[in-house]
């Protein structure tokens, strides 16, 4: 109280003059100050506050300076975002709430150096529910696996389920995460189409970050007893995001919860140097100085108050029991392997795909070179390979959404170096023999085949393809062309690239988002060109040697491409 009283009278200038070290914290810091700021997730970033408080108070010290640390709030997907962009941050470490941010910094090449030296918490992930659902759910004794929480959630009788926003929150994207490779694990085949049906419901029901989410849960008792229809049961929610709504009382529902079996999904709080090199070794020192005052017995008693568990993720009974969980509930479990940075992009990418429904026009490259035999798939071709990674892909789609096929070499319509194989169309639509538009475009990947002397017609292919989906673009959704070649343009009678792009640009000058996705396939592939061409629509383009890659990388492609929209 005195110290935020002083600094309260002296202002600015007292700020100042500790920072440059002028003015000393008391007779001990004569050697100086050395400055720490943080940019820390919302949840979290109060606990390093009061840690960084008491840090200046007891003037503690790194290499004899006093440490002066500065904790700011930023999401994780703020943060991430402006590293991605190649942009600068204002901080010399980050903690994130996952680290699935600091894979999606550094996705672009652009970000600065970013060196991990531990985690400062945990959090498990849970099913948070007020008591009439829980209830009903068979709290405390019965426990649910990730996929069953999806059941739960797509279930017209059962309660309604909400969760924070997976493009913008660790919470949802890694709930996402698990249900999916959960629902592979159980479903099978029928996986994928599973997941994205419950993706789908949950997005009826998706809020911004956990905070907004708590806020569509019923205000009071009275509230959750007239069962709202606007208003959900349950959400997906970190531990200490229900212990901090239960502390807070009031007339709101007290949350219970369910941990999932099988071990939790974790929020992990990653203690992230941001471009080390440049911080210094005085810097770079006091920021594990401060590390070790998080992680010292005082600093876990902090972050226990904040309802958080030790970076180990041991149950803390205290916070377990103020969040809502009880025995028999699997609290104590070792927290589950978190979701790889390839499972969190394609989880993402299909997260995008279903909530905003896509019109994809795809466009495949048929010439000779595709015949070309892919290294360790026992004599598959090019073609071979990439007709089951589209075939996957298409897996993804919903019934709701639009694909159309077009494949090109030279000369394959008159003197068109392309043709449609099949239209652009919602893949529940049915022709006049009653097959669905899904249906007939497996059909068509398995009849595609290389054409015999054919050479790649790909300039004018890809002006002509991006013409035609921006004659059908439709609004409310994500529009892309996916483009996939294993060269570079070989008809000397098209127009060269630098008119490709310069139409490609006046095309997208000052309209909706309607990238190129451009996937190079195989050494011979041009991938310079590509990335020029997709990027002429704010697109991008991706290397891949093996086809089978393709899916993935069309699903990272989406995510990139739909944070810019």
């Amino acid at each position: 109280m005195i110290a935020t009283a002083l600094a309260l009278a002296l202002g600015a200038g007292t700020a100042v003059g500790a920072r440059t070290g002028v003015i000393s914290f008391g007779d001990s810091c004569e050697g100086g100050t050395v400055e720490l700021r943080i940019a820390a997730s919302p949840d979290v970033a109060p606990a390093l506050s009061a840690v960084a408080a008491s840090a200046k108070d007891s003037e503690a010290k790194s290499d004899g300076r006093c440490l002066d640390v500065q904790v700011s709030e930023r999401t994780g997907s703020e943060v991430a975002d402006t590293l991605q962009r190649g942009e600068r941050l204002e901080n010399d470490i980050w903690v994130p709430d996952s680290k699935v941010w600091l894979d999606r910094a550094g996705s672009s090449g652009k970000a600065p150096a970013l060196e991990t030296v531990g985690n400062v918490a945990g959090s498990p992930l849970a099913l948070a529910a007020i008591p009439t659902a829980a209830g009903k759910l068979g709290w405390p004794r019965k426990s649910y696996t990730w996929s069953r929480i999806a059941d739960a959630a797509a279930g017209d009788d059962e309660p309604r389920v909400g969760t924070a926003d997976p493009a913008r929150s660790a919470t949802g994207l890694l709930a996402l995460a698990r249900i999916q490779q959960a629902t592979a694990e159980e479903e099978g085949r029928d996986s994928d189409t599973k997941a994205a049906a419950a993706a789908k419901l949950l997005a009826k029901r998706t809020a911004a970050g956990n905070a907004q989410a708590l806020q569509t849960l019923p205000h009071d008792r009275s509230a959750a007893e007239r069962g709202n229809p606007q208003r959900n049961h349950a959400l997906i929610l970190s531990e200490q995001a229900a212990f901090a709504h239960n502390k807070r009382g009031g007339d709101a529902p007290r949350l219970r919860l369910f941990y999932p079996k099988g071990g939790a999904t974790a929020l992990d709080y990653p203690y992230t140097l941001v471009d080390a090199k440049k911080l210094g070794t005085e810097k770079s020192r006091a920021a594990l100085r401060f590390q070790t005052l998080i992680g010292n017995a005082e600093g876990r008693r902090t972050l226990a108050a904040h309802g958080f568990r030790p970076a180990s993720g041991q149950a803390q009974s205290g916070v377990t029991r103020t969040a809502g969980g009880r025995d028999p509930q699997p609290f104590d479990a070792a927290p589950a392997p978190a979701p790889s940075a390839r499972n969190v992009r394609s989880t993402l990418g299909m997260w995008t795909i279903t909530v905003q429904s896509a019109r994809f026009l795809m466009v495949v490259d048929a010439s000779a070179s595709m015949a070309a035999p892919v290294r360790g798939r026992s004599g598959a071709s090019r073609m071979d390979v990439t007709k089951e990674s589209l075939a996957e892909g298409l897996s993804q789609f919903t019934a709701q959404d639009e694909v159309g096929l077009w494949e090109f070499s030279t000369k394959l319509d008159g003197k068109r170096d392309y043709r449609e194989l099949v239209p652009t169309g919602s893949l529940d639509d049915r022709d006049g023999r009653g097959r669905t538009r899904r249906d007939r475009l497996t059909a068509a990947f398995g009849s595609m085949a290389p054409i015999p002397d054919g050479a790649t017609g790909l300039h004018d292919t890809t002006l002509a393809a991006y013409k035609k989906a921006r004659d059908g673009y439709a609004e409310g959704r994500f529009n892309a062309v996916v483009l996939l070649t294993d060269g570079a343009n070989e008809d000397p009678g098209s127009i060269d690239r630098d008119e490709l792009t310069a139409e490609l640009d006046e095309l997208s000058d000052g309209r909706p988002l309607l990238p190129i996705i451009g996937v190079a396939v195989g050494p011979d592939a041009d991938e310079k060109g590509a990335q020029e061409i997709a990027e002429a629509t704010g697109g991008s383009a991706h290397q891949v040697d093996d086809p089978a890659q393709i899916h993935s990388v069309i699903l990272k492609a989406v995510m990139e491409a739909g944070s810019r929209s």
